[in-house]
């Protein structure tokens, strides 16, 4: 009888130690998921036409985790876990950005999408993360057909890009004398003629005449032709919605062909030091649009504001940031808030949390629209002794525009 109750004695510590070595390991294996980082993955054009807007993503999304980190990363309940971060080159080809969203869900098995530079990369890697039901937030793309498809797991930080040249449109009304004939020309691809179908629609409610609305291949290097139809129809303000080596091109070449309208805008480069850089005394006087400004009173979480984010990124990368940087941290952080209001990085649940975010950060307000869109007003700026210099921005100018421009050697 003894050595019954001893033997069965021994079976229940067996169970006991059994049963504690199970809890154990339980706890073991939940505290190791928790350690395990928050995985975002991202492709972007690091090489090719594009990579000189496109490392400003890159940039940003490796600013904005090394900050996140350093403040204790991303709180989930009542644990923290870091963000870890890969991107990849996708050398300015689209097909390959696809092919590496493919691997970064089913390879690299990361939680979250950052997007890509423009609105065509994003069109066709947006439905891989729409596909695979996993949130993308991106701040490259702009196109309305982004979001005209009825996804739900693509968000955006850039501003429609039909209204892109709104603020310019409404600054034209005021001017005297006010411009009579318009030249609207755009690149081929989806973000541009967004633009151009949004502006056609402007410049007609706001009573101009457009006198030239043509449409260029995208990475056109040869604007001649089109410079000269400008030069010899006397058009007073020329609208070019395009990527920034054929704003270039366009500038280059009608300072060669001496065609000098009153008014210049463009889409993109305007805000951009390197742009600046590039053109010298030949910059000024271009006109543009920026959805951003390194203002002190955007104020952020992570960055203080958006005047401090502007000095510390300019001290890690030699280079100014433009609203390119502020639109990529605004999709990290975008991320980051979701996944802390969710309490999870269900996929699901984290896309249900985007769909609802609403924070103050460097870049202004961030919250979503129900196709997944943001809205920010965009500011007219000009070019004006070497500095972009905020000319127009919701009813009122803000300083003087330069106009009618003066002659290219005089600028």
């Amino acid at each position: 009888m003894v050595k019954a109750k001893a033997k069965e004695f021994a079976k229940t510590n067996e169970f006991i130690v059994a049963s504690f070595l199970l809890v154990l390991g339980a706890l073991f294996l939940t505290a190791a998921a928790w350690a395990q980082p928050v995985s975002l993955g991202a492709s972007v054009q690091l090489t090719g036409p594009v990579a000189n807007t496109g490392r400003y993503y890159k940039d940003a999304y490796e600013f904005a985790v090394e900050r996140i980190n350093a403040a204790g990363g991303v709180r989930i309940g009542s644990a923290h876990r870091k963000i870890a971060l890969k991107v990849l080159d996708n050398q300015s080809d689209v097909n390959l950005s696809v092919r590496q969203y493919v691997q970064l869900l089913s390879q690299d098995k990361v939680d979250f999408l950052l997007g890509p530079f423009a609105s065509n990369f994003v069109l066709a890697d947006s439905s891989i993360a729409e596909k695979s039901r996993v949130p993308m937030v991106q701040g490259g793309g702009a196109s309305d057909q982004i979001y005209s498809r009825g996804y739900r797991y693509v968000f955006g930080t850039l501003p429609a890009a039909s209204n892109y040249f709104g603020s310019t449109i409404e600054a034209m009304m005021k001017l005297d004398p006010r411009p009579q004939a318009v030249a609207l020309l755009y690149a081929d691809d989806s973000f541009d003629v967004s633009v151009a179908k949004g502006t056609r629609e402007l410049l007609r409610k706001g009573g101009f005449k457009t006198v030239i609305d043509e449409r260029y291949s995208t990475n056109a290097s040869d604007f001649s032709v089109l410079l000269s139809r400008i030069k010899s129809a006397n058009v007073d303000a020329v609208l070019v919605a395009g990527h920034e080596t054929e704003v270039l091109n366009f500038i280059r070449q009608a300072k060669s062909l001496n065609v000098n309208p009153k008014l210049f805008s463009f889409t993109v480069g305007v805000p951009s030091a390197d742009f600046r850089h590039a053109l010298g005394k030949d910059a000024n006087g271009a006109s543009g649009m920026t959805a951003w400004l390194p203002s002190a009173t955007l104020k952020d979480r992570w960055f203080g504001n958006a005047e401090e984010f502007a000095r510390a990124w300019k001290a890690q990368f030699g280079y100014e940031p433009d609203y390119h940087a502020a639109s990529g941290v605004a999709t990290v952080e975008a991320l980051v808030n979701a996944i802390e209001a969710a309490g999870s990085t269900d996929p699901q649940k984290v896309r249900d949390a985007l769909a609802k975010v609403s924070f103050d950060s460097l870049y202004g307000h961030v919250a979503f629209n129900e196709k997944g869109q943001i809205s920010l007003p965009q500011i007219m700026v000009q070019i004006q002794n070497d500095k972009v210099v905020p000319i127009f921005g919701g009813k009122d100018f803000i300083n003087q525009l330069q106009y009618p421009l003066a002659p290219w050697g005089k600028r």
